[in-house]
């Protein structure tokens, strides 16, 4: 019996799901059958005031669709930025993950990821100050790291193909986790 794929994409404080990072990645899961779960944060910002307010508070309203979609296939969390606090549900329940431009300054997020016990994709920027290369490379997950990309993977003061280049680099590091890592294709 087949299992249903299922994924809920959490967007950043100012990054849509219709930003590229997630639009690309939304395509990609349809593309290989999954059913996606866009959340739209409630009261973005109070969640973005302090941290333990945004850990709390992403966590909650992405528990509250966790609930209504987890059944035996664990869903894959794709998170950017402020979404990536997720992490925390993440390692709690053991779900794999793909975390765009993830916020390594903040110990709760970085705890959760050390824990975590199923696959994750970490993806950033060396320009992005909320990124660190040496920790991402120094945590279980898989890393793609884009040189000179900033919080929002572009490229700035470089031409803008550089920056389109960089997203089919991070794209493709993204389909190859999902079939490898998340749903891995047999023969």
């Amino acid at each position: 019996m087949s299992r249903r794929r299922q994924a809920l994409l959490l967007p950043g404080r100012n990054y849509s799901v219709q930003g590229p990072l997630l639009m690309y990645t939304h395509v990609a899961l349809q593309s290989r059958g999954a059913h996606t779960y866009p959340i739209e944060w409630q009261n973005v910002d109070r969640l973005a005031s302090d941290g333990q307010t945004m850990v709390e508070g992403v966590c909650e309203q992405t528990e509250a669709v966790l609930d209504r979609v987890h059944n035996d296939d664990p869903p894959l969390l794709v998170g950017k930025s402020l979404g990536t606090a997720a992490a925390v549900l993440a390692a709690h329940h053991g779900l794999p993950a793909i975390w765009f431009t993830p916020l390594l300054k903040d110990y709760p997020i970085v705890k959760a990821l050390r824990r975590a016990t199923a696959p994750f994709l970490l993806i950033g920027g060396t320009a992005d100050p909320a990124w660190n290369g040496a920790l991402a490379r120094d945590l279980p997950g898989e890393v793609c790291e884009v040189r000179g990309a900033d919080h929002g993977m572009f490229l700035r003061g470089r031409p803008l193909v550089e920056s389109a280049n960089a997203l089919a680099d991070v794209i493709e590091a993204v389909e190859a986790f999902i079939d490898t890592a998340v749903w891995p294709r047999h023969g």
